[in-house]
Order: structure tokens, then C-alpha cells, then sequence
């Protein structure tokens, strides 16, 4: 299992602080997988694994785990949650929807909701939809003007280098539904 994970990371990972693009990845390559049947014992394998992981990250206390799921509405996201992160303990998982932000939220600046639901030590937090709606969004609608986007890509690098510069790991995933 080590072996076939290591490989599949090889195969769908940017790696920190290097250029990516997704012109050069396929979203629905499901070559990794033999079947559906393999597909699912390997996601049960896995999530047993990252529920031990989750545990000693928690007993440890001075790091965190950030999993962003990004796709559009019946991509998998809500699917990803269950099948993966059920089966680790309650305490130590922190699962985050992002909707249209609220008037409250609104009054601050954009990245405020996000930093504030980040996992604080010891804790898997998980995005549903995330930060990146406030640039998808937000260009796609015109709300703000094209300085402001590129200034939100900037502020979204430098905000997720702060993050793992203080000990939260990151993990950016597009769920599939594709198996």
C-alpha cells in the first residue's frame, strides 16, 4: 500500500513553492485506480491510516493538517468527507462549509472566515469549497475589478505560505466522481 500511495503522490502532487498548472493534469484521470472495487478498498485502507495518523497528530500537538476540497456543486466533496475522514475520531477533525459569505462576514476583509476556521494544533481541518470561491467567484460574476483578483491571488499565496510556515500542512484536492 506504502508503495502504490507514494506513487499515486508522485503521479497528482504540486510540489511546494514550484509552478502548476492544471493544463497538464487530466481532473477525471482515474489511471491510478484498477476498479472501482480496488478504488474503494484503497480509500477504506487509507482512511484507516490517516485515522491512526489524525490520532498521533493530536497527542503530538504542534502540528496541523489543512485539506482544501475544491469542485463544483456534486463533485464529490461531501462523499470525499465520509468515505475518507468517518472513520477518524470526532475531536480531532474540523469539517468547514464555505457558502456565500454573511453580512457579517462581509465586513471584514475576504480572508477572515478563512483564516478563522483554520485547524488550530493537533487538528485535521477540512474545507468544503474554500478561499478560492473569493477569486473563482468574484471574477467570474465581475464584482471586483481584474487588480483586485490579481492582487487575491497574491494575498492567497502569501496567506497559505503563513499557514505552512507555522506548521499547517496543506493538502488541495478536487474530488471525482468519475469511479
Amino acid at each position: 500500500m506504502a508503495s502504490a500511495t507514494a506513487s499515486f503522490g508522485a503521479r497528482f502532487m504540486a510540489e511546494p513553492g514550484k509552478k502548476f498548472t492544471l493544463e497538464k493534469h487530466d481532473p477525471r484521470d482515474d489511471s491510478a485506480f484498477e476498479s472501482k472495487d480496488k478504488a474503494m478498498a484503497g480509500t477504506a485502507d487509507a482512511a484507516a491510516a490517516i485515522d491512526a495518523l489524525q490520532d498521533r497528530l493530536f497527542a503530538e500537538g504542534s502540528r496541523s493538517l489543512l485539506v482544501v476540497l475544491q469542485g463544483i456543486d456534486c463533485a464529490g466533496k461531501d462523499g470525499t468527507i465520509r468515505a475518507v475522514f468517518n472513520s477518524c475520531g470526532p475531536i480531532g477533525v474540523a469539517v468547514t462549509p464555505f457558502k456565500a459569505p454573511s453580512v457579517e462576514e462581509l465586513s471584514h476583509d475576504y480572508l477572515w472566515r478563512v483564516h478563522k476556521a483554520c485547524p488550530p494544533r493537533g487538528i485535521i481541518g477540512i474545507f468544503n469549497r474554500s478561499h478560492y470561491e473569493d477569486v473563482l467567484i468574484v471574477k467570474v460574476r465581475k464584482y471586483a475589478s481584474a487588480e483586485t483578483i490579481e492582487r487575491r491571488y497574491d494575498e492567497i499565496n502569501r496567506f497559505e505560505k503563513h499557514l505552512v510556515d507555522s506548521g499547517t500542512r496543506i493538502l488541495k484536492l478536487v474530488p471525482s466522481r468519475s469511479w
